[in-house]
């Protein structure tokens, strides 16, 4: 069963009304197991520069962090997690809201992506409810037999899916997309740790075109990794060694304490 607190308490059904009637603000997704998580810094500073950008304002992230502790009851020790900052009530500092639900791990499934020329507005943020076009493209897509939408420009340009960032492969590195798109934290690991595994990451444009000339392509966000088999009509081989070393790093990434 869900749960949910709003800085630090149960909310009455008045408070539960006002945050949901007052959705402007953005959070962070984690997966955590035994009250852990990967990234808690990259998190942590997630919120910390969106508040910043949205709200005018800082952010506690002792407090983000204590708030969350609390929430992790022994019953939700191992929890998919979102902590969203919300403004409700324009007298006072954005309220902090945890949400955990049970945890969930992304299927290893190669995945097929259908493009749709779409790009979220203020994409490095992480919007509470996401852009309706994201929603509804990644809904549309999924709906049409494919496992999600790709977000690309007019001309081509990828950006990321509805609810990933996406890496490119050649043999040698990982291309991440220079485009619009949203710094997921797995995507983070992935860059920091990748380099030790025998995974450089570098940034690059990359278009619709040029997908046949990568080897190999995956998928990104907070539930984990998974390979990517087609691109509309293109069909990618599945890497195994590549999706090896992914989940290898993946795995041994460390987990820090909340």
């Amino acid at each position: 069963m869900p749960r949910i607190e709003i800085d630090g308490r149960t909310p009455d059904p008045d408070l539960l009304a006002t945050a949901l009637l007052n959705q402007y603000g953005h959070f962070t997704a984690m997966q955590v197991r035994g009250r852990r998580v990967r990234g808690l810094d990259l998190h942590l500073a997630r919120l910390r520069a969106a508040t910043a950008e949205v709200f005018g304002t800082g952010l506690d992230t002792d407090a983000v962090r204590g708030h969350l502790r609390g929430a992790l009851t022994d019953e939700y020790a191992d929890s998919a997690v979102r902590i969203q900052v919300l403004h409700l009530d324009p007298a006072a500092d954005p309220a902090i809201v945890v949400l955990l639900r049970p945890p969930v791990d992304m299927p290893r499934a190669p995945q097929r992506l259908r493009s749709v020329r779409h790009q979220r507005p203020l994409a490095h943020i992480k919007q509470v409810g996401g852009s309706f076009g994201q929603s509804y493209h990644g809904r549309a897509a999924r709906a049409a037999g494919f496992d999600d939408a790709l977000l690309t420009a007019a001309d081509g340009t990828i950006s990321e899916t509805s609810i990933a960032n996406i890496g490119f492969f050649d043999g040698s590195a990982i291309t991440w997309p220079d485009a619009p798109a949203l710094e997921g934290i797995t995507k983070q690991l992935v860059q920091h740790h990748g380099p030790g595994a025998g995974l450089a990451s570098k940034t690059g444009p990359v278009t619709l075109d040029d997908v046949p000339a990568h080897r190999a392509a995956f998928v990104a966000n907070s539930q984990g990794i998974a390979p990517v088999s087609a691109i509309d009509d293109t069909q990618l081989p599945v890497d195994d060694e590549l999706m090896a070393a992914l989940y290898d790093l993946y795995e041994s990434a460390p987990w820090d304490t909340i």
